[in-house]
């Protein structure tokens, strides 16, 4: 039976301009990124109106969250990850650019455990102004179901993005992500011969996750006949052998195209094997948005009366649980993973939900109590 799947070729930027003489892109991510940030201040604004405290303080509880969310991922993806980048380069831990070339090129490498280590300990901070009705654990309460729903945007980012990318997969609705490829074809250098790449499918059978694609490339107008096949059998091929994540067309295998002139244009169409994956981010974005539901289901029930702890418990437990079944098909960050029993997302995973089970577990002791 044919799989049936998704190629999803979307763009990661919105679109790129010049500040300053100083390269800026706008990308999905970072507008998602964003986006989560705002939707979860409006959410809790709507808490803490119905509880009854100083909405104004939600303003305050966004920084610590955006702070400590950048700067706990991109420490923890650092330690846990990339350690070497510590000698390497420190600049570029907590900076956004690279300095050889000087580029804006966003935080490379986010880790959500490290992200949510930074967020217990800014909010740790936070709660030792002591505001009635604003313990610890009232704040991580009300917090855990803001970062649920951030949690959806984050990974629907990182979706446009095409990466933390499942395992091959011929399950219904896998996708194959060639947009890689298409950034690399379009940019790889500032003369690019290809002026447009799109995909289709080929008639020809699939064999388990590997599918039969048609890559049709439009070039640039003063491209001639011969630099296109040279084009083919050169460069492209090269960019295909190096695309193994996505696409399954080693530099050993000879190249199948045909070059058609069509206008003022030359097109070709090239038959090249695409990698059907589990799209991973959509799963655990699904997750975080339903999880969000029941969590503030959870608040909405005793709201301001929800003994203490008993949202975070669950949220940590829920979200650490889910992270580690879905790395079960998800493909390793980094290679030293591919020698572990467990990778590293699962083990960083287990003492979060095991934090998670004790406030749980405590919450419900002390409401039983009373």
């Amino acid at each position: 039976m044919e799989i049936s799947f998704l190629i999803w070729n979307g763009s990661p930027e919105i679109f790129s301009t010049e500040i300053l003489s100083f390269p800026v892109a706008f990308r999905w991510y970072g507008i998602l990124f964003a986006g989560g940030f705002l939707v979860s201040q409006q959410i809790l604004y709507y808490i803490y109106k119905k509880e009854g405290k100083p909405v104004r303080d939600v303003d305050t509880l966004t920084v610590y969250m955006v702070f400590a969310t950048i700067i706990g991922a991109r420490v923890g993806h650092v330690l846990f990850y990339e350690p070497h980048l510590i000698l390497e380069n420190p600049v570029g831990i907590l900076l956004p650019i690279s300095i050889h070339p000087l580029q804006f090129t966003g935080f490379l490498g986010l880790a959500s455990h490290g992200g949510a280590l930074g967020i217990l300990f800014a909010l740790w901070l936070y709660s030792r102004k002591k505001k009635p009705g604003q313990s610890y654990l009232q704040v991580m309460d009300r917090i855990a179901i803001a970062v649920a729903i951030t949690g959806a945007f984050i990974r629907t980012g990182n979706f446009f993005n095409s990466e933390i990318i499942g395992k091959p997969s011929a399950a219904f609705a896998s996708v194959v992500f060639v947009n890689p490829l298409t950034e690399t074809l379009l940019t790889a250098k500032e003369d690019s011969p290809v002026a447009k790449a799109e995909y289709v499918r080929t008639a020809a059978p699939s064999k388990g996750a590997f599918v039969p694609l048609q890559l049709n490339l439009t070039f640039n107008p003063n491209v001639s006949e011969a630099q296109a096949g040279a084009y083919a059998v050169g460069e492209l091929k090269f960019f295909l052998s190096q695309m193994g994540v996505y696409i399954d067309n080693p530099f050993n295998k000879p190249m199948d195209y045909v070059i058609e002139r069509n206008g003022n244009a030359l097109t070709a169409k090239v038959n090249i094997t695409g990698i059907a994956r589990h799209p991973a981010q959509l799963y655990e974005a699904i997750s975080c948005f339903f999880l969000f539901l029941f969590l503030f289901f959870l608040w909405k029930k005793k709201k301001e009366h929800t003994p203490e702890g008993l949202i975070f418990g669950a949220f940590m437990m829920a979200l650490w649980t889910l992270r580690f079944i879905y790395e079960f098909i998800k493909e390793n960050q980094v290679p030293f993973e591919d020698q572990l029993a467990l990778n590293m997302g699962q083990i960083l995973s287990v003492p979060l939900f095991l934090v998670g089970v004790f406030f749980f577990w405590r919450a419900l002791k002390r409401s039983s109590g009373e």
